[in-house]
């Protein structure tokens, strides 16, 4: 299998607006230093949290190279590239440039809601379009279908290229049955900030984060600790965090995390089109938790 160091704390990167909706490059460097400088492992580069699905090609290109450019290899990039056209994934793989780009994410195909064989089929085309290590991404409350614990093992066992699965089903017994069967090297990672800490202990190597655009520090902090067996202390910090992560996505991500990170300083308040700020009800309920986190603003 082939080997990227993906274990502890990933990062999905938000995309900073200005008022008029362009993207805020400005503002984006100074996210990517904040998370690096704050000790995540890695950076994942227009997953969901990035508002993807509303970006240009073009922007998507000027987002990855100066992405790649900032990191400056200090740590790993994943790319998202995923869609519900097969041919259309396996085309960008073949032609587009990846220079820079340490793994890809590839979402489970949505809205078309194929069947198990469908996404096996999806995905084998994509492990054999590129030899880049490929991530699996399920998460079902966005596509509309489950990719099965049998499904995942089929293809961790058939392509040494798909090196690990982000699991956000939100189901513990089928990312425990993927953890008690997967091939020794293949890694489970949470995509569900509120239950990493015990996805940790099951066995999962770490998470790719929403809450972490905001608290790199103390949220890899956690994964850290857990990862390496002091759970009492991890569970502390996961504690401090739970009534916060479930704010976060009560009107949608990235809204919340974005509420945030406007009130540290780092980017304007905007999101795009069919997405929306937060709700000021919502907003005030972080707030307060903001405050009893002693979050400076």
């Amino acid at each position: 299998m082939i080997q990227v160091n993906l274990k502890g704390m990933g990062v999905a990167l938000i995309t900073p607006f200005k008022e008029d909706e362009s993207i805020d490059f400005e503002a984006l460097g100074k996210l990517i230093d904040f998370q690096i400088n704050n000790g995540i492992d890695y950076l994942v580069v227009l997953g969901t949290t990035a508002e993807t699905p509303t970006l240009s090609e073009t922007e998507k290109k000027q987002i990855i190279q100066f992405a790649v450019e900032r990191v400056n290899g200090r740590v790993p990039v994943v790319l998202g590239v995923g869609g519900n056209s097969t041919k259309s994934v396996v085309e960008k793989l073949k032609n587009d440039d990846f220079t820079g780009i340490d793994a890809i994410l590839s979402v489970a195909p949505y809205y078309n809601k194929p069947t198990q064989e469908g996404i096996y089929q999806h995905f084998k085309a994509i492990a054999q379009a590129t030899k880049l290590p490929i991530v699996l991404y399920n998460v079902p409350g966005r596509t509309g279908v489950n990719m099965t614990a049998e499904t995942t093992l089929r293809l961790a066992r058939e392509f040494d290229n798909v090196v690990a699965i982000k699991e956000a089903s939100g189901n513990i017994t089928q990312m425990d049955d993927i953890i008690k069967n997967k091939p020794k090297d293949f890694l489970v990672i949470s995509g569900d900030d509120g239950i990493t800490f015990p996805l940790i202990t099951l066995g999962a190597v770490g998470v790719i984060s929403v809450i972490g655009n905001a608290f790199p520090k103390e949220f890899s902090k956690m994964v850290r600790l857990a990862l390496n067996g002091d759970y009492a202390n991890a569970l502390q910090i996961h504690h401090r965090f739970t009534e916060l992560i479930d704010l976060l996505f009560v009107d949608g991500n990235p809204a919340g995390v974005k509420s945030i990170l406007h009130v540290m300083g780092y980017i304007e308040n905007r999101l795009r089109l069919p997405l929306v700020p937060t709700r000021i009800t919502t907003f005030e309920k972080i707030r307060k938790i903001l405050e009893e986190l002693n979050v400076k603003y």
